[in-house]
């Protein structure tokens, strides 16, 4: 096989160190937002710092930045996907009128103990 066919892009130690750092990082970011209460912003910020990660990982560790446009389509769509499956789950939850009741069995006098 000629050389020029076959070509593997393989990232520099140093930018494979730093996305790691960042990694690291946006970890104890994480850990650190879950001690802060935000309200109902506290799923805004998951969301963001895990997608952040999670790009950081596909764009740098996968390789999806030196790869064909099809395979970057390909991640696109799976993006695209993930979020109609997100608005379909909040619009769902977000429409529902019920409120939280105890059921029977978290109010024995057992306390909840087998016998």
């Amino acid at each position: 096989m000629s050389a020029g066919l076959l070509h593997v892009h393989i990232p520099k130690v140093r930018t494979l160190v730093l996305v790691w750092l960042a990694l690291i990082c946006l970890t104890g970011l994480t850990t650190g937002a879950s001690y802060v209460d935000l309200g109902w912003m506290n799923i805004v910020v998951a969301l963001l710092i895990a997608v952040s990660k999670a790009s950081l990982v596909a764009w740098i560790f996968m390789g999806v930045r030196n790869t064909t446009t099809l395979t970057k389509l390909f991640v696109v769509a799976g993006l695209v996907w993930l979020g109609i499956m997100i608005l379909i789950t909040f619009s769902d939850y977000s429409s529902r009128t019920w409120t939280y009741q105890a059921q029977p069995w978290a109010t024995n006098p057992a306390g909840g103990t087998s016998r």
